[in-house]
């Protein structure tokens, strides 16, 4: 009887997962695997990560399979499970960073058959191409035109049975470390996408940039890991434009990152610019403590809960960038560190965006933080909530920092005033 591995990387399902589908579709022992792999720790997204292994197990297990755990290099491991069951295939998602299709040449070298199937994505990265030419969509708008009218390739379901070989050591996950409240996995996910789409999809739009109400569905740290497919939450949202667009803003910069895969080492467009060697300044950013109370707000989010609202990471990225003239690959990677859905296409992406040395239409916009608190925050309740030393103040003296008393003890002054 053929078997195949499935090897689980960044698609943390098992509802449409092509590759795992296909597997189960040829009849045969289906065995799926996941490797932890030390040289790429998953850092503040461990425990998360471990949520999801757990419920992806759980998920298998209700299927009568399982999910093997195996520790080390993972072209490694999945080659020495495939010797040892003597397995026909290896099914896998394609992935577009540096890291993923490395991998994938290894095991394309491999005497063994490797299938990359979509699944990370709405449309596969590489199948958009611009009518004139070129290996891919550089702006946005013209891949937006193209994205929306292109046909989707059904959601498919969750498979009834996984038959997995008999015999198999599942492998232990680790203890789960602290992590911030998100649970992770499947479950999880389908949970509060069941409890957001009823009314979150109606406010959205009007919504989605207000920081203090968080119309926002969170949804961002399901789909970095794949708990949650992107294809059917696109299905699901059909109709309610300004969230589809967000998902193919996604998919725009997988598409990029397939054609560029540096894009979280090297300017997508060279500017020549000179970055400020500032680490005293970087440090005040990381710990949100600059003195401009909406840039501290949301880097304190970030601290304390792993996520940011969008809104949030476009004014402190600026700041960083514009204001303070720090290079963007430093909050490039401090963000990819520290967020739950931090994805090397998705965050390198938008901080080049933001930078102007990436998609970005207008290069040299930059955002006054003042204004966008004003317009964003006016009220100040988000400044107020993650700024606890102004708490007390009125809306005008939290927003602005030259309104600010001397007497808010333990708040510095501003780096670099807007």
């Amino acid at each position: 009887m053929n078997t195949v591995i499935v090897l689980f990387t960044r698609d943390l399902r098992v509802h449409d997962h092509p590759a795992l589908t296909a597997a189960c579709e040829r009849g045969g022992h289906v065995v799926p695997l996941f490797v932890l792999d030390p040289a790429v720790p998953a850092g503040c997204r461990t425990g998360f990560l471990l949520d999801c292994l757990a419920d992806l197990r759980a998920s298998l297990r209700a299927r009568q399979g399982d999910l093997l755990v195996r520790h080390g290099d993972v072209v490694a491991e999945t080659m020495r499970l495939a010797h040892q069951l003597e397995a026909d295939s290896i099914y896998a998602s394609a992935e577009v960073s540096l890291l993923g299709r490395s991998r994938e040449s290894r095991f394309a070298a491999e005497r063994i058959d490797f299938r990359a199937f979509p699944g990370l994505t709405v449309v596969p990265p590489g199948a958009l191409r611009p009518s004139g030419g070129g290996d891919h969509y550089r702006v946005f708008t013209p891949y937006w035109r193209t994205w929306s009218s292109r046909p989707h390739r059904p959601v498919l379901p969750a498979p009834a049975r996984v038959m997995l070989p008999s015999g198999q050591t599942p492998g232990d996950l680790p203890a789960h470390p602290p992590h911030p409240a998100l649970t992770g996995g499947e479950s999880a996910a389908r949970a509060r996408l069941r409890r957001w789409l009823p009314h979150g999809l109606d406010g959205y739009a009007a919504g989605r940039d207000d920081l203090a109400g968080d119309h926002t569905s969170r949804l961002s740290p399901y789909l970095r890991l794949g708990c949650l497919s992107s294809l059917e939450l696109a299905h699901l949202a059909c109709g309610w434009q300004e969230f589809v667009r967000q998902l193919c803003w996604r998919d725009f910069f997988h598409q990029v990152t397939l054609a560029f895969p540096r894009i979280n080492r090297d300017d997508y467009r060279p500017r020549s610019r000179r970055w400020r060697d500032d680490p005293h300044a970087v440090d005040a950013w990381k710990a949100g403590m600059t003195g401009v109370p909406i840039v501290d707000a949301g880097m304190r989010q970030l601290l304390a809960e792993g996520w940011m609202h969008n809104r949030a990471r476009m004014i402190v990225a600026d700041y960083l960038v514009h204001h303070l003239g720090v290079d963007w690959r430093i909050g490039a990677r401090h963000f990819f560190e520290l967020l739950l859905d931090g994805d090397v296409a998705d965050n390198f992406g938008n901080w080049q965006w933001v930078a102007g040395t990436g998609n970005a239409t207008r290069p040299g916009r930059r955002l006054n933080p003042i204004r966008q608190a004003a317009r964003f925050d006016p009220h100040a309740d988000y400044i107020r909530r993650y700024v606890p030393e102004l708490a007390d103040l009125p809306a005008s003296a939290a927003r602005e920092p030259w309104r600010l008393p001397t007497r808010v003890a333990g708040y510095p002054a501003p780096l670099v005033l807007p």
